[in-house]
């Protein structure tokens, strides 16, 4: 796909514009806080993947106070990091940042790296976060790329309803030419416009109902001026099935119960059908158990799936790391 290139735009109004709206809209995030070591930024970024920001900031909250530094969460126990996450879902990602945090105590002095390919190499990081970190954390001019960014560039300056397809190298060299020049530093321009353009994206330009009227790219924008064509809107198009009655949804429920148990669970207890709970008199329930709490995710994982469906699911979450099993009890990894 051919982009528009960036002479065709007046680049000095476009930052302008942008940065101007930047610094009267932008949320108080915890994480943008000055002083906020790259550690707590790359927590961040990866608590905020596929989950909105006003979940993320509590739990990152919590995280940060138990865990400052990547040793600190390199030495806590799985178990106590799976708990943390709390509901953040997809739970793995606990598990990458946990890896993560290892390799970085261990090959980096406890101190996260600043350069992108250096942070592509620590486990569970890609192309955005390594990006992100770089630019946010460490003030350093390189290109930031999420689905806001994209679709605010696709707009603005291509004319296209939303970004084409997945990200390709063509369009991360043509989005670098909008980013401002400028020494590293944090809090320089170059920062500033890949947060700001992000956070227009996210408040603004959303993908189904975005404001234009309120838009400090209007003027400029392409898109708007053609009458805001209708383009393919990948969000539209379902990628995942729906959550009720899915896998991901009995996972979560199995991960439930762990999390509440204080015991370890015989793998009994969830496979019996819902009709069969009987906590009095069930030889497999431990009364040792919170009154009600797991009592209650147990019943909600009986509910949800048969025995055979939840013995496979069990043995997929201890594949991943998630669960662990010793003598038929199951518990989280220590």
């Amino acid at each position: 796909m051919t982009h528009r290139t960036p002479a065709e735009t007046d680049l000095a109004a476009a930052h302008e514009a942008v940065l101007t709206w930047f610094d009267a809209h932008a949320r108080d995030l915890p994480w943008r806080a000055p002083g906020t070591s790259a550690w707590a930024v790359l927590v961040s970024e990866i608590m905020s993947q596929q989950t909105p920001v006003a979940r993320v900031a509590p739990r990152w909250r919590d995280w940060m106070a138990r865990w400052p530094a990547p040793s600190d969460l390199a030495a806590a126990p799985t178990a106590e990091a799976l708990r943390a996450w709390d509901s953040l879902g997809y739970p793995r990602r606990a598990l990458r940042l946990k890896e993560c945090a290892a390799v970085i105590a261990s090959e980096h002095s406890d101190q996260v790296p600043c350069d992108e390919e250096t942070l592509l190499t620590l486990p569970g990081i890609g192309a955005y976060t390594a990006a992100a970190v770089a630019s946010f954390a460490c003030g350093q001019r390189t290109t930031v790329l999420d689905v806001n960014i994209r679709r605010v560039l696709a707009r603005a300056f291509d004319g296209h309803a939303h970004p084409k397809g997945a990200l390709t190298k063509s369009e991360t060299a043509w989005a670098a030419e909008f980013v401002p020049a400028g020494p590293d530093a944090p809090g320089a321009r170059h920062v500033a416009w890949n947060a700001g353009v992000m956070e227009l994206g996210a408040l603004v330009c959303t993908s189904r109902s975005p404001a234009c009227e309120v838009c400090p790219l209007a003027a400029q924008c392409r898109w708007l001026a053609a009458g805001r064509p209708a383009g393919d809107d990948p969000a539209r198009k379902p990628k995942t099935q729906a959550w009720h009655g899915t896998d991901r949804q009995l996972r979560g429920a199995i991960m439930a119960v762990l999390k509440a148990a204080e015991a370890p669970v015989a793998r009994e207890l969830l496979t019996a059908s819902a009709a069969e709970f009987d906590p009095e008199s069930d030889p497999w329930f431990d009364p040792g158990f919170a009154a009600g709490t797991v009592e209650a995710a147990i019943l909600r994982v009986r509910e949800l799936g048969d025995g055979q469906r939840i013995g496979r699911l069990v043995d997929a979450l201890i594949a991943d790391g998630l669960a662990a099993e010793t003598e038929g009890r199951l518990h989280l990894p220590h």
